[in-house]
């Protein structure tokens, strides 16, 4: 992708720094998955836009966003003269020609502007009907006409100019939300009812209606254009288009101030109501079936349908205001609250639209991977696109909002699905391969070694001490260490080799055609390098090694699994060797780890088989020359390779934890040997029994109590029970270490520092600790004779001296020769163990040792 030195010089480059899941933003995010199915995605739904298969839920979204408008206030420039049902209980239906006739003579007196019939009146209706067809003649009537497929006819002797069309664009849903201005024909252009209306009251305002300069083809009035809505206008995808409509803009769903005919003919008129105002009549009488579902309807409780003259009121309610940019309320309005008509993006900025949520969405499943972190994102994106489409619709803007949503959404899912299929394969915090991925990698790379003759290596990377930063920092520094590193080993391969990770803090890279060995040395000499510099975690400078195991696939015929075993091999023997190294994969460590391996597998089977056995060594009373005390020393009397010592099976023990169990054996058996040697000497030997007690068992929780239920199982004094705890031990978290020998102490048990001298002891610590001996380490007293007045046996002596100073009783350890005897005399150490005196044996020889009753 990038050549080793641009690489190196990426994480410099802002736009390009790395994000939470170790990939570069910028140019290497365009590559991601997360682009190809959000494009994807946003093709699929554009295609489903404009096929018409989500219309229904934008028109539903588009009801919704009008309810969700502030109601404005009444037009004070309608009224509504209703025919409601205690009107046609009175007046009968069809209302006689002289009772119309009677109630537009009194509108009439008032003065309106203009007044719409929106009743059909095609056929007279004696008696009056002289009357009616003299009140018909005022000039500023304007009847009703029906165009659909029964097209009904204008009252007779009206001019065209003063009849509009009640043909009304319906929805497939049922729903009106758009208006027909007008229709041309090849003879004639007809104007709607409303426009007729509209225009009636605008023209004496002095607003008369003109051919767009830039587009004659669109209607201008006043100072604003009525553009003709599209099939693709908006949320809509597939409607007849036909003819000059326009999408309307609901005022609220009490459009104007009503009365009724009832109330007029009974002279309960105010004439303020009438006065300058444009007065439609109109039928609300439910019998009559003049209704119809508008956006309002799927919110009503009662009157889920609007009457037809409430719908005509809203139309000529929406022209007039636009065109005179006025609600015609005596109300200061923001800009965004003036009047407008809708508009609505291009065909081409729709697709970016939904093309752009479809990104947005597959950014953010991308870069985060926490499931819950990941819902409320998406639902907060998903919240703030309708909150969008809101704002913009505040403004008039119909944007689709279905579409972008559902691109949105699955673009999530898929990329979540293709996340949960991609982390199967790769680590989640760092993108990488992990293991079951990189042996296959190893595998296809294996296979064209052997047609084309060519090396691939491995290198196995072990992060040294990288518990200690999850410890101290957290496992957020640590994960970010992780992530740092990555970039780090990336400036050090060539683009066509693999990184993996394996496990929390173990990596693997896998170099493609090496031609030479040597080339891999270099390789991990490179990453040596790159860690000289610090990390930086929370503000901190961190340093870390790397241990790191090669293996070259050669001339024999391994497979990828034991390739990277083979690495793995390595690796811990570099780390056997220190912090920072590296060790190149040789056949006798897989000959030595195989072995390591048998003898774990033989050491848990030990336990069970109860292959373990105690010896004991004497301890000596300097003073008195007599044997005073055991210590018991565990062997495994292996059934292939005999008697095995602690230093060929303890290390295992320790790793695998079977330290503990087999520590618990060992005082046990101890305690229950002390009590047979108890039963069988009397009180003619006093003998105290030494057992050395772990680090991993001074740690267990409920060490005191395993120890207690021993004492009481086996049924010895407890005083004669010595526990020997090793310097390094006691002196790790000094306050719980005195707290748990003062709880040991409680038991009555004796307590010893086993090799004193070889660990860090602090001398103010030392005083606190509640223990009867010091144990003076072999390796001072093996050089005490060698060095005579030497450095070694001033130890020994200062040593003494100290533990005489605490009251403190010391024994040495290791005492091989009388000369090492002689000199611990000379300076007053009270005990004494070693080869002098006996090596350690079973315990049917140690009773026939005792019984001998050895002096010195």
């Amino acid at each position: 992708m990038w050549s080793p030195k641009l690489r190196s010089i990426l994480p410099r480059i802002s736009f390009l720094k790395s994000d939470q899941t170790g990939v570069y933003t910028g140019l290497k995010t365009l590559l991601c998955p997360g682009l190809i199915a959000s494009l994807a995605i946003a093709v699929v739904v554009a295609i489903l836009q404009q096929s018409g298969s989500l219309q229904p839920l934008e028109l539903r979204i588009f009801d919704l966003l009008v309810r969700l408008q502030p109601e404005k206030k009444r037009d004070p420039r309608l009224l509504v003269v209703t025919i409601t049902e205690a009107d046609l209980k009175n007046q009968g239906w069809p209302f006689s020609d002289q009772a119309l006739a009677e109630i537009l003579a009194r509108l009439q007196q008032y003065k309106p502007v203009v007044i719409g019939i929106d009743v059909y009146r095609d056929l007279p209706q004696p008696p009056g009907m002289d009357k009616l067809a003299a009140q018909l003649q005022a000039e500023n009537i304007i009847a009703i006409t029906n165009l659909g497929v029964s097209p009904i006819p204008p009252p007779p002797n009206i001019p065209p100019e003063r009849i509009g069309f009640n043909d009304v664009p319906v929805d497939p849903d049922g729903v009106i939300r758009r208006q027909l201005l007008f229709a041309s024909t090849e003879e004639e252009t007809l104007f709607s009812f409303s426009l007729q209306l509209a225009l009636f009251y605008l023209q004496a305002r002095g607003i008369q209606p003109e051919n767009y300069s830039s587009n004659p083809n669109y209607m201008q009035l006043g100072d604003q254009v009525f553009v003709p809505l599209k099939t693709w206008s908006g949320g809509y995808a597939q409607i007849d288009d036909q003819g000059y409509q326009l999408l309307l803009n609901y005022r609220s769903p009490q459009i104007a101030k009503t009365i009724s005919i009832g109330e007029i003919l009974a002279g309960n008129l105010n004439p303020s109501l009438v006065q300058d105002k444009i007065v439609l009549i109109g039928a609300t009488a439910p019998s009559l079936k003049d209704s119809f579902f508008t956006p309002y309807s799927a919110a009503a409780l009662n009157e889920a349908m609007m009457p037809g003259v409430f719908v005509h009121a809203q139309m000529t309610s929406h022209l007039i205001s636009v065109a005179l940019n006025d609600f015609g309320i005596n109300q200061s309005l923001k800009f965004w609250q003036s009047p407008q008509l809708f508009w609505f993006l291009p065909r081409w900025l729709e697709a970016i639209w939904i093309l752009g949520w479809a990104l947005i969405a597959g950014r953010i499943t991308w870069r985060i991977r926490h499931p819950i972190k990941q819902a409320i994102t998406l639902s907060s994106g998903l919240l703030i696109l309708f909150g969008i489409g809101y704002g913009l619709f505040v403004f008039k803007g119909w944007f689709p909002l279905i579409s972008p949503a559902l691109a949105f959404v699955l673009t999530s899912i898929s990329i979540i699905a293709y996340k949960q299929v991609y982390y199967l394969s790769h680590d989640p915090l760092t993108g990488l391969p992990n293991r079951g991925s990189f042996l296959n990698y190893i595998e296809k790379e294996i296979n064209l070694k052997t047609r084309q003759k060519i090396f691939c290596g491995i290198l196995f990377l072990n992060i040294d001490r990288f518990k200690v930063i999850n410890d101290s920092l957290g496992h957020q520094a640590g994960d970010q260490l992780l992530i740092d590193l990555v970039q780090r080993l990336r400036t050090c391969v060539r683009n066509r080799d693999i990184i993996a990770r394996l496990s929390a803090d173990e990596f693997a890279i896998l170099i493609e055609h090496l031609r030479q060995p040597q080339n891999a040395i270099w390789v991990a000499e490179r990453i040596q390098q790159a860690l000289v510099t610090p990390f930086y975690l929370q503000g901190q400078e961190v340093f870390r090694t790397i241990s790191i195991g090669i293996a070259l696939n050669d001339a024999t015929n391994t497979s990828a699994e034991a390739l990277l075993r083979n690495a793995n091999t390595a690796m811990y023997q570099a780390r056997s060797q220190g912090t920072g190294s590296y060790q190149i994969f040789e056949h006798k460590m897989s000959v030595d780890g195989k072995q390591h391996l048998q003898l774990e597998t033989d050491l848990r089977r030990a336990l069970e088989r109860q292959e373990f056995v105690l010896h004991y060594q004497p301890l000596v009373s300097l003073k008195t020359g007599k044997l005073i005390g055991l210590e018991a020393l565990i062997r495994w009397q292996h059934p292939q390779k005999d008697l095995l010592f602690p230093d060929e099976f303890m290390s295992i023990a320790k790793e695998t934890g079977l330290i503990i169990p087999m520590g618990q054996w060992v005082i046990r058996e101890a305690c229950h040997q002390l009590k047979r040697l108890q039963d069988q000497f009397g009180n003619n030997l006093e003998l105290i029994m030494g057992v050395n007690l772990s680090s991993r068992q001074f740690s267990q929780p409920d060490l005191v109590e395993q120890i207690q239920e021993i004492i009481l199982e086996s049924g010895i004094d407890p005083q004669n029970l010595r526990l020997e705890i090793s310097e390094s031990v006691v002196m790790k978290e000094v306050d719980e270490t005195i707290a748990l020998l003062q709880q040991l102490k409680a038991l009555n048990v004796r307590l010893s520092i086993d090799d004193f001298g070889t660990g860090f002891s602090s001398l103010s610590s030392l005083n606190r600790f509640p223990v009867d001996t010091l144990k003076i380490d072999r390796s001072f007293i093996s050089q005490m004779e060698a060095d005579g007045e030497g450095e070694n046996l001033v130890v020994v002596q200062t040593i003494i001296t100290l533990a005489h100073v605490l009251k403190l009783a010391v024994i040495a350890e290791g005492v091989e020769t009388l000369k090492q005897v002689e000199q611990l005399r000379s300076l007053g150490c009270e005990f004494a163990q070693g080869f002098y005196f006996l090596r350690p044996v079973p315990a049917d020889l140690a009773i026939a040792f005792i019984e001998s009753d050895p002096r010195w």
